[in-house]
């Protein structure tokens, strides 16, 4: 109620009649800028339409409303009107760039977590990309070392079977993440004054039937390969359990011996080891007391170099 009077109070300030002032606050209008605005709008429009509310009735209490009276608005009014409109743009229009400013600094924020977003994902596949490069170079040390370690125990073999004295072998420098466990053959230590090497006649003929072998399938490497590798594994397995008796006795007639070493020279060379003929052909027996590590050894030499050796066999007649 208060706030009606102070408004019709307002307008009659200036200029407006209070029955003109009070019809332009009971029409609805709640601020002086829409009071005038609305007497703005009917400035023809005359001031006998009774309040049709309770509270537009008790504003207008003791008020005279002349009939058919119109009103008229004097330029100053309509100045205040203007000016009262172009400030409510301004602040229209001001408001209107808050919330643009507030748009633009949320473009900004999202642009800056992209950004961000973008710079985490690079950092990362960064990361990735220099992990896994370490662990190639890494897997590739642990290569070449263990080929100079396999060149070493070449080297050491070779000198041992020419009866030169077994050097050391030089100890190698290697880190703790990239040591990888050796695996070392089941050897046995030789005295080489109680194991000398065998005359170079046998070496010879066990030499000369491996290439047989390999000349045999010169057309089909694998199976030479599969050959030498199975001689192999039968010489290092009495060498390292020479007591056990069915590692040193073999049935001629077995499909896998056939077809792995028997139809080749594979007999040949076992009997240089040692073997021999038994039960009428059937068996091949190498006796406890035939058992001799410096042959065996031998052996094992020639087969490790026919299998490591890629150009075996090939440059002999």
């Amino acid at each position: 109620m208060e706030v009606y009077k102070r408004l019709v109070g307002e307008l009659e300030e200036m200029g407006f009649s209070k029955a003109i002032a009070t019809k332009a606050i009971c029409s609805g209008n709640s601020s002086i800028e829409d009071a005038i605005n609305w007497l703005v709008e009917h400035e023809n429009d005359t001031a006998d339409s009774e309040p049709q509310t309770p509270m537009q009735a008790e504003v207008l209490v003791n008020v005279n409303i002349e009939e058919s009276d119109g009103f008229h608005i004097s330029e100053d009014i309509k100045l205040r009107a203007k000016e009262l409109r172009n400030q409510a743009w301004k602040r229209k229009a001001e408001l209107e760039r808050k919330l643009e400013r507030q748009r633009e600094k949320e473009r900004i924020r999202a642009g800056k977590e992209l950004l961000e977003a973008k710079r985490m994902a690079e950092e990362s596949e960064r990361k990735r990309f220099l992990s896994q490069n370490k662990a190639e170079k890494d897997e590739e040390r642990r290569a070449r070392e263990n080929i100079r370690q396999k060149l070493q125990q070449d080297k050491l073999e070779r000198r041992e079977m020419l009866g030169l004295p077994r050097e050391a072998p030089v100890p190698v420098k290697v880190k703790p993440e990239t040591a990888e466990p050796q695996i070392t053959k089941k050897l046995e230590p030789v005295d080489p004054g109680l194991s000398p090497v065998k005359p170079a006649a046998v070496r010879d003929n066990m030499r000369e039937c491996l290439r047989s072998i390999k000349r045999q399938n010169k057309d089909d490497n694998a199976k030479a390969m599969r050959a030498f590798k199975t001689l192999l594994i039968y010489v290092t397995n009495i060498f390292n359990n020479p007591d056990n008796d069915k590692l040193r006795k073999i049935r001629i007639s077995n499909p896998l011996f056939q077809e792995r070493v028997g139809k080749f020279e594979g007999i040949e060379f076992l009997e240089l080891c040692g073997f021999e003929r038994v039960d009428g052909g059937k068996f091949l027996l190498l006796p406890r007391e035939n058992v001799d590590i410096g042959v065996l050894k031998s052996a094992a030499i020639e087969l490790h170099n026919a299998s490591t050796n890629p150009f075996f066999g090939l440059l002999s007649g």
